[in-house]
């Protein structure tokens, strides 16, 4: 197959390039803003694998996705499938309008690229949380109109419709990864990954703390300790989708989560250990207690976070099990220690970045 991907250099779009090219037949056209950081890209593959990355320089902010008028001729009738990963990921409120321009608009223009190149398959890579402030996550378009936590998982929600809306032009199918974090097998990570902004908020506060010699105390951060975090590792996803051109089936949405999400109380404590921030400890957002001064800058730090710590979401994920039936690709089991090795390998690797 011919398969176009849009935020392909992204930590999860090279493990998807990496499993689509597992297919010698296949060709994988990716579209990019950054030249230079696409080649470097491709250059980590073997070369009989470089002679079948093709880069485009683009911008799906803009009509055509950027692309020239040759590019777009040339590119007609070639394509089979499009998978459309880029995204902003940001959860404040007033970056609506840029959340929008990327995520709503950047749908519209590459859907609008799609029809345009008569492509026959469309992946739309959404969020699990579209479930906004509902408590179950189930495998269908929500309501535009539902009660979100912030405009991110507006701007999703609507895209997911606007995709639904190209049903009579091409197949579409949308797959809703959970909160993605490193690869359950070596731990590498992307320090992008909304986990790791958590870790680098955390780091930033305890680096400022531990400038006051002598002084020893502890920190109340304000969580539901037996609420979950829905976490899945990069390769389950990238797994799940490549998958897609042979047995996703239109119309449908996928949710690619956590069966066994771990409780928040237990997360934050390996966090704890592998920040090594033992003067940490976690309040229930009830009981009469009021936050200091430094316990309040450490909460505002992470505020964007806190909406995933305050509850237990559950989803429901039965056409992926139907998606992976058959299949080399296992339901996910993600054990403590598979967490515990995530976290620390992710804040090893990218730690000078966490600190500073």
């Amino acid at each position: 197959m011919n398969i176009f991907l849009t935020g392909s250099t992204g930590f999860l779009g090279g493990k998807l390039i990496k499993n689509l090219l597992q297919n010698h037949r296949n060709e994988v056209y990716i579209l990019v803003r950054n030249v230079g950081k696409a080649e470097r890209l491709r250059d980590s593959f073997p070369e009989k694998d470089q002679r079948r990355i093709h880069i485009f320089q683009g911008d799906i902010t803009v009509p055509h996705a950027g692309l020239s008028m040759d590019d777009l001729e040339w590119l007609k009738d070639k394509i089979d499938a499009v998978y459309h990963l880029a995204a902003l990921v940001k959860f404040d409120q007033d970056l609506r309008d840029e959340l929008f321009a990327a995520n709503y608009d950047g749908t519209k223009h590459i859907l609008e690229l799609a029809a345009r190149l008569q492509v026959k398959k469309f992946y739309y890579v959404s969020t699990a949380y579209t479930v906004g402030k509902l408590s179950e996550g189930v495998e269908e378009l929500y309501p535009q109109d539902g009660r979100f936590n912030n405009p991110y998982e507006e701007s999703k929600v609507k895209s997911e419709h606007l995709v639904f809306s190209y049903r009579d032009k091409m197949d579409v199918s949308i797959f809703r990864p959970a909160i993605i974090v490193g690869d359950s097998k070596t731990g590498e990570a992307d320090s992008q990954f909304t986990l790791y902004g958590f870790m680098r908020a955390l780091a930033v506060f305890k680096r400022k703390t531990a400038r006051r010699k002598g002084e020893e105390r502890t920190y109340r951060l304000v969580a539901a300790k037996n609420g979950t975090s829905n976490l899945v590792p990069v390769d389950y996803v990238a797994d799940i989708l490549s998958l897609a051109p042979d047995k996703a089936q239109p119309d449908k949405i996928y949710n690619i989560t956590n069966p066994n999400p771990p409780e928040n109380i237990e997360l934050l404590n390996m966090l704890k250990d592998a920040l090594e921030f033992q003067n940490l400890s976690v309040v229930e957002n009830i009981g009469a207690y009021e936050l200091d001064e430094e316990e309040v800058k450490l909460n505002s730090l992470i505020d964007v976070f806190k909406i995933y710590l305050a509850g237990a979401l559950t989803f429901d994920d039965r056409n992926t099990q139907e998606l992976i039936e058959g299949t080399d690709v296992s339901h996910l089991e993600m054990s403590e220690e598979t967490i515990e090795m995530i976290i620390r390998e992710g804040y090893g690797e990218n730690s000078g970045k966490l600190t500073v």
